[in-house]
């Protein structure tokens, strides 16, 4: 079996420790820290140098507003995937980041097992939300929403597909709890949005919420 290629990373965050702290966490796990920037201005230049597959970016940054920084590296890098770090748990900044073109956001003092779980599913093309984030963002984006009508019905193991995204699990973590290869989580999930006429994992994450199988 070939091994996985080696990411690359560009870790942004203008705190020395929690850059030590993030090449610790990731480092013997095929994942190779490329740069590291404390500010925009720096983020921009070595994004430029280094050409990594994920930046591990902080908000927070004393140059530049985070979210204009993110805009910028999609910019000129749009097959580079974001991967946002931080303490800002407000929803609205969450959707902005989503908006702006981040794969994923998670939180500081995630732990090391989700954090790799969630650069791995960023290079994949998934998209990540911290479970723990999950009903306050819908609770913005959908507010006076009602579900959508046209939705089709689940198979039990649709739904239990769906409760699986919705816990913010990646297609590496549940095919490990169900025994599927990843090809084939990718395929189930790829049904359940369009059976409930979604396009991402954090609209059917939302639809699950706004129907109660969370429950």
């Amino acid at each position: 079996m070939a091994s996985e290629p080696v990411i690359r990373l560009l870790i942004v965050d203008d705190h020395p420790m929690v850059r030590e702290g993030l090449r610790s966490m990731l480092a013997g796990e095929r994942m190779e820290i490329v740069g590291e920037a404390a500010n925009g201005r720096e983020a921009v230049q070595t994004l430029t140098e280094t050409s990594p597959d994920v930046v591990l970016l902080d908000l927070e940054l004393p140059d530049t507003n985070g979210l204009t920084l993110l805009r910028r590296i999609r910019e000129i890098a749009p097959g580079v995937q974001v991967l946002v770090l931080t303490m800002h748990e407000d929803p609205a900044r969450v959707r902005q980041a989503v908006q702006a073109g981040a794969a994923g956001y998670v939180l500081k003092g995630v732990d090391r097992a989700e954090l790799l779980a969630s650069v791995r599913a960023v290079t994949t093309g998934e998209s990540v939300l911290d479970p723990r984030l999950l009903r306050a963002v819908i609770e913005v984006t959908d507010a006076g929403r009602t579900p959508a009508s046209a939705a089709q019905t689940l198979s039990a193991i649709e739904l239990d597909l769906l409760r699986l995204v919705a816990d913010g699990l990646t297609n590496r973590q549940i095919g490990a709890r169900l025994n599927w290869s990843q090809a084939t989580v990718k395929k189930y999930v790829q049904r359940v949005l369009e059976k409930l006429g979604v396009i991402d994992r954090t609209q059917a994450a939302a639809e699950a919420v706004r129907r109660g199988l969370l429950r």
